[in-house]
């Protein structure tokens, strides 16, 4: 993982393509709702998260959202805007506190079709992206509460290298498809096993290696993506 207050993306790319993009970012605080970008609008700008969480969220017609897609310090806020002319049916916000180099997307699209090495990385992250929702997919629609919430704290402490996070009821409720008293239960359910403190809005893991066991499966899948972003592939032997 990079060191706080970097970004790993930007790090994986040779210096000269890294200094392109980050002499036209600017560095930005970013506080809990920061709107990154709307549903079937353009944005104006990316982002390079540098710490914190930006959540990707879905919203069906009765108003109800879930949430389909984290994005830490591994990543950019903005990288599906640049495949092609469709616009992009989710939302994306702050979760956690978070900071960021913000970039044009028009300065974005530049890299992306005139960089090779950047461009291999943007789509090697859209990968893991697209990978990682439908492993959500599945895991929304087959596993339960407790299993789910412990597979999303363990995403949010990789990407924060933090056991203690500022988690309002309403995000996890957002993030479970549930109701804020389901939520309290589920919780509940956590605490009662030593994995977590939870009390107004602030989750403290506890056991992590347990979390892990209480998790499904789809953590160690997720972990997986996740490890392997922007890791070049061996050269096959002839």
């Amino acid at each position: 993982m990079p060191a706080p207050g970097t970004n790993l993306f930007l790090e994986s790319l040779s210096g000269t393509h890294r200094d392109w993009l980050v002499s036209r970012s600017t560095a930005v605080d970013l506080p809990i709702r920061s709107s990154l970008y709307r549903a079937e609008v353009v944005p104006e700008y990316a982002y390079f998260i540098t710490s914190g969480i930006a959540s990707v969220v879905t919203a069906m017609d009765d108003g109800k959202t879930a949430e389909v897609g984290v994005i830490g310090r591994e990543g950019l806020v903005g990288a599906f805007h640049l495949l092609g002319p469709a616009l992009v049916s989710t939302e994306c916000f702050i979760q956690l506190t978070a900071t960021a180099l913000r970039i044009r997307l028009t300065d974005l699209r530049t890299a992306f079709r005139t960089s090779e090495e950047t461009r291999d990385r943007l789509l090697e992250f859209v990968q893991e992206q697209s990978l990682s929702l439908s492993q959500l997919a599945g895991c929304n629609r087959l596993h339960e509460q407790e299993e789910r919430l412990a597979r999303w704290l363990l995403m949010v402490q990789d990407r924060t290298q933090s056991d203690q996070l500022e988690i309002t009821q309403e995000f996890l409720a957002q993030m479970l498809g549930a109701k804020r008293t389901t939520v309290t239960v589920v919780a509940g359910i956590l605490q009662q096993s030593g994995l977590i403190e939870y009390s107004r809005g602030r989750i403290h893991i506890l056991d992590r290696t347990r979390l892990k066991d209480a998790s499904c499966g789809c953590y160690k899948v997720m972990k997986t993506f996740y490890d392997d972003l922007y890791r070049l592939p061996l050269a096959v032997e002839g």
